[in-house]
C-alpha cells in the first residue's frame, strides 16, 4: 500500500472521483456477501470531520479477520457518488497504530466549547428549585473525574453524537428541551424532569471507552449506561445526607432511577422499564427527539456541500429511523 498522504484530506472536503490515501477509523465492519456470493467489507471510514460508506468489493475472509471491527487502518481507493452520498471504494486496507499526532486528526470532535457547554448545563441545574434535587445535583456537579468524563466522552459508539464532548452536548439539547416543553404541561415536575434528563447518560462515563477509539469498556459490556446511571445515583443519594444534610423525599431517587433505567422507552431498544411516570415518558421522548433528529440531520444534511450529481435524492437506509431519507431541502432552488 502507497504511504500516507503526507497532506491529510479531510472527509467534509472530499469530492467523487478522488484518489485517497491515509489513515483513517473504522468502524462497524462486516464481512458481507455480493449477489454472486463473493465476500465483501462493509463498514464506516472516520475522521475528526465525518464519515463515509467504505466498500471493498473482494476481500479474502482471512484479510477480513486481521481488521479491526472498530479501530485504525490505512486505506487506499476512491471517492464515489453512490445514490446521493459519497462512499469510498477501497483498493487496499491493513490495520494500523496511529501516533498521538495522527489521533489529533482521527477521533471526531464537537465544534462547540466543552466549558462553554457545560456552563450552561450549570445554569440550568442552578434553575432547579427544591433543596433536594438542589443538594443532589451538587453532589454530582462537585464530583470532578465524573465530571471531566462526562465533558470529554461521546454520547455513542457510532449512533448519534459519536464524538469527543458528545455526550454533554447531547445532554444539553435535552435539557433545552426540556425547559422549553415543561411550560406547556404545568401538572409535570419540572425538577424531576431537568433532573431525569442530566442523570439519563452519564452511566456512558462508566459504559464507553474513548482514548483511542470509541468503544465499549468491561463494565459496559457487562452492565451498560442504563443499570450503570442507576447504580451511580443510589450511591450519590447515600452523599447527599452526610455531604449537604439535606434529605431528599421518599421517593424522589426511586423515581429518577426509573427514568434513568425506562429512557430508551422500550425493552427491545434497550430499557430495563417501559416508562410508568408522566415525568420518565417525557424524558424518553425529549432524549428520542434529539438523537433521531440529530442521526436524520446528520444523514440528509451533512456539513460537506458536494458539487455536481450525486447520483440520486435518497441516503443509504439509516437502521436506526428504518427508513430512507430525503435529501433536498423543498424550500431551495
Amino acid at each position: 500500500m502507497p504511504p500516507t498522504a503526507r497532506t491529510r484530506r479531510y472527509i467534509r472536503d472530499m469530492e467523487p472521483a478522488e484518489y485517497i490515501s491515509g489513515v483513517f477509523c473504522i468502524s462497524n465492519a462486516q464481512l458481507g456477501r455480493t449477489k454472486t456470493d463473493k465476500p465483501y467489507l462493509k463498514c464506516l471510514i472516520k475522521d475528526k470531520t465525518g464519515e463515509m460508506p467504505g466498500r471493498m468489493w473482494s476481500i479474502d475472509p482471512e484479510h477480513f479477520r486481521r481488521l479491526p471491527g472498530e479501530g485504525f487502518v490505512a486505506v487506499e481507493g476512491e471517492t464515489q457518488a453512490y445514490q446521493g452520498d459519497l462512499q469510498l471504494v477501497i483498493r487496499g486496507i491493513d490495520p494500523v497504530e496511529p501516533g498521538l499526532d495522527e489521533l489529533k486528526e482521527l477521533l471526531p470532535v464537537s465544534e462547540n466549547d466543552p466549558e462553554a457547554m457545560f456552563a450552561q448545563l450549570v445554569a440550568i441545574l442552578q434553575t432547579l428549585e427544591h433543596p433536594g434535587m438542589q443538594a443532589l445535583a451538587k453532589v454530582y456537579l462537585e464530583d470532578k473525574p465524573l465530571m471531566d468524563n462526562f465533558k470529554a466522552a461521546p454520547a455513542a459508539k457510532s449512533m448519534h453524537h459519536a464524538y469527543i464532548h458528545g455526550l454533554l452536548e447531547h445532554t444539553l439539547s435535552v435539557l433545552r428541551l426540556a425547559q422549553a416543553v415543561c411550560p406547556l404541561y404545568p401538572k409535570m415536575s419540572r425538577d424531576i424532569i431537568l433532573m431525569g434528563v442530566f442523570l439519563h447518560d452519564l452511566g456512558k462515563t462508566r459504559e464507553l471507552v474513548w482514548d483511542r477509539s470509541f468503544t465499549y469498556s468491561d463494565r459496559g459490556e457487562l452492565i451498560g449506561h442504563i443499570v450503570e446511571g442507576a447504580i451511580m445515583l443510589h450511591d450519590r443519594a447515600q452523599l447527599v445526607m452526610r455531604a449537604t444534610g439535606q434529605r431528599l423525599p421518599k421517593n424522589a431517587v426511586m423515581v429518577l432511577q426509573h427514568i434513568i433505567l425506562s429512557h430508551h422507552d422500550k425493552p427491545e431498544f434497550g430499557a430495563a422499564k417501559i416508562p410508568a411516570t408522566p415525568e420518565a415518558i417525557l424524558v424518553a421522548m425529549l432524549d428520542n427527539l434529539d438523537a433521531k433528529t440529530f442521526i436524520a440531520l446528520n444523514a440528509a444534511r451533512p456539513d460537506r456541500a458536494f458539487t455536481g450529481d450525486m447520483g440520486g435524492n435518497f441516503t443509504d437506509k439509516q437502521w436506526a429511523l428504518e427508513t430512507k431519507l430525503f435529501r433536498p431541502d423543498p424550500l431551495k432552488e
